[in-house]
């Protein structure tokens, strides 16, 4: 078969992880795969879209087959276990140098902004820190949802301490979890650049305080720590950003955009 893959939101630069695992799964079949173009036809393509602002591929594609799969098109499953359990293949994005994977699946949060919840449901493992290695790299970057909420989370954090690979957890971890003794276990993390957290309702502000004196207490350099703010109500985010800032955090701004993809205001902009 001939496969083509589609990432539609591309522009961001950050590798589409399900078609990493899906050009793997065709290539280990005997599968050609490459970047679809205009000019050829496909026994199949693939195209994967995470945000729902992301414009779509309004050409036509010359295909005996299209499959549109990701929550930009507000498709909620899965791939199929035999692809989810393929090894990504990294020779698709070759200026991106790092692993990234997930240590677990899902939350135990039910937060209204959040679609993780819908998609993936309640935490559970997903894989250990060396089965998401890449050979080649001692840089991972983890997308879980809320790692520290999980007792298998914790224990590959607590396995990766010391460890000669360097960490990033990008979704943000939660801060009411980070209690002094999970403090001094990311403290022996060696981290790629930020310990990410999330303050996006103005009632956080307090648990991040408490949390940040943690960090700080079991020897996270404060130019480490950042933090993402949802911005909803323009006024209280303002409101937000500037606590954090006096608590020498970083904050991070995010614009609130709801499933249908509507565009942020300009004054949240």
């Amino acid at each position: 078969m001939k496969i083509g893959l589609i990432d539609v939101d591309g522009h961001s630069g950050f590798p589409n992880l399900a078609l990493m695992r899906l050009s793997g799964y065709h290539k280990a079949q005997g599968d050609t795969v490459d970047w679809w173009n205009g000019f050829e036809h496909y026994d199949r393509v693939y195209m994967s879209k995470v945000f729902t602002f992301s414009p779509d591929i309004d050409t036509v594609i010359d295909a005996d087959e299209v499959i549109r799969g990701g929550t930009g098109y507000k498709d909620y499953g899965s791939l199929p276990p035999e692809v989810e359990a393929t090894y990504p293949d990294y020779s698709i994005y070759p200026d991106f140098k790092s692993a990234i994977g997930f240590l677990t699946r899902g939350c135990i949060r039910n937060c209204p902004w959040c679609i993780v919840p819908r998609k993936e449901g309640h935490i559970r493992p997903a894989a250990t820190w060396r089965e998401i290695k890449r050979p080649d790299s001692r840089e991972i970057v983890f997308m879980d949802n809320n790692v520290l909420a999980c007792d298998h989370g914790l224990e590959q954090i607590v396995d990766m301490g010391g460890q000669p690979v360097w960490v990033d957890f990008n979704q943000g971890l939660d801060a009411r979890l980070i209690t002094p003794e999970v403090a001094k276990l990311l403290a022996r993390l060696h981290w790629i650049r930020f310990v990410r957290m999330s303050c996006d309702v103005e009632a956080m502000v307090p648990v991040i305080r408490q949390a940040v004196a943690y960090l700080k207490e079991a020897g996270v350099a404060p130019s480490r720590l950042w933090c993402y703010v949802l911005v909803q109500d323009v006024e209280t985010a303002h409101r937000i950003v500037m606590e954090l800032d006096r608590m020498g955090v970083r904050p991070f701004a995010q614009p609130y955009r709801d499933y249908d993809g509507g565009e942020p205001t300009q004054e949240q902009r």
